[in-house]
């Protein structure tokens, strides 16, 4: 008995060591793909870094990765005499306003059809459905300029704002579920207790939507802070009114006399340092929202 005990204590410990070798092996294995998927995602932003450190020559010229003479002065001279300080501040303005603007629309439109029975309901849903998936593109471009033009708009980052905040189907989508799942329970205790509709929306629905609206807001912000088509078309004749995506573009085509591909990369990794920083300090709503919907 006591030597078929040992040959089992044997046997279990020679099954278990296999089981971790076999687990520890598929560990390794998943981080070395997880290493190989992050170094092709990351390799092009490494390159373009690098290469906004070289030299104009060195950079149409040279085969090497990393540059032979260090050109921090690259991204002083983009700053400077591309004007990026002011294409910064400019594309800072739109997409804080047009981040504002969308999440106050987007929650009430979404608190409306979650809360309320009215006429045109399903209309409205499917009008926003048609705007989310239907791409309409340029043809929407003249139409949407003429409007501003009868605004006052035309010369003015206020209407590449509004046109943006209008295009709010996105935010409507991602906030009317959450909206939702919210007990309308404590829309009646808020009732009984004295509040309206209106104050139930600031004093119970927007608190309860704040990971939503961390996620919602980083969309709206990046999707603003990329815009390209409208920005360019309301600010032809406004150069100082450019963000940073249009007088990225414009780099392409030189700064004075020749192109300079040296500073449109540094441009490049100017206009992508916001986003990293906003994703930062966002990265713990995206795991406030993640844990919540495992929850439930």
């Amino acid at each position: 008995m006591s030597t078929l005990h040992a040959e089992t204590k044997i046997a279990s410990a020679q099954t278990a060591g296999s089981i971790k070798t076999k687990a520890l092996l598929s560990r390794i294995l998943l981080w070395i793909f997880l290493l190989l998927v992050a170094a092709l995602a990351l390799f092009p932003l490494i390159l373009a870094f690098f290469g906004s450190l070289k030299s104009n020559l060195e950079l149409t010229t040279g085969t090497s990765l990393l540059p032979k003479e260090w050109k921090f002065s690259n991204y002083a001279q983009a700053w400077t005499s591309a004007n990026f300080a002011r294409f910064t501040w400019n594309s800072v303005f739109i997409s804080t306003f047009t981040t504002i603007g969308t999440l106050l629309i987007g929650t009430m439109a979404a608190y409306a059809v979650a809360r309320v029975d009215f006429y045109g309901k399903r209309l409205y849903v499917v009008i926003q459905s048609c705007t989310l998936f239907i791409s309409i593109g340029a043809v929407v471009l003249r139409p949407q300029f003429d409007l501003m033009v009868a605004l006052h708009l035309q010369k003015s980052l206020w209407g590449v704002i509004i046109i943006l905040i209008s295009a709010h189907a996105t935010a409507f989508f991602m906030l009317i579920g959450f909206v939702r799942a919210i007990s309308k329970e404590l829309d009646e205790a808020a009732f009984i207790d004295g509040c309206n509709f209106y104050s139930v929306y600031f004093r119970v629905i927007l608190p309860l939507l704040t990971p939503a609206l961390g996620v919602t807001a980083l969309w709206t912000f990046r999707g603003a802070w990329n815009e390209y088509i409208l920005p360019l078309v309301f600010t032809m004749t406004q150069p100082a009114l450019q963000t940073l995506t249009v007088g990225l573009a414009g780099l392409k085509y030189g700064v004075g006399d020749a192109a300079q591909p040296q500073l449109m990369l540094a441009g490049a990794c100017v206009s992508m340092l916001p986003m990293i920083i906003v994703y930062i300090f966002a990265n713990k709503t995206f795991m406030q929202m993640t844990a919540g919907s495992v929850k439930g």
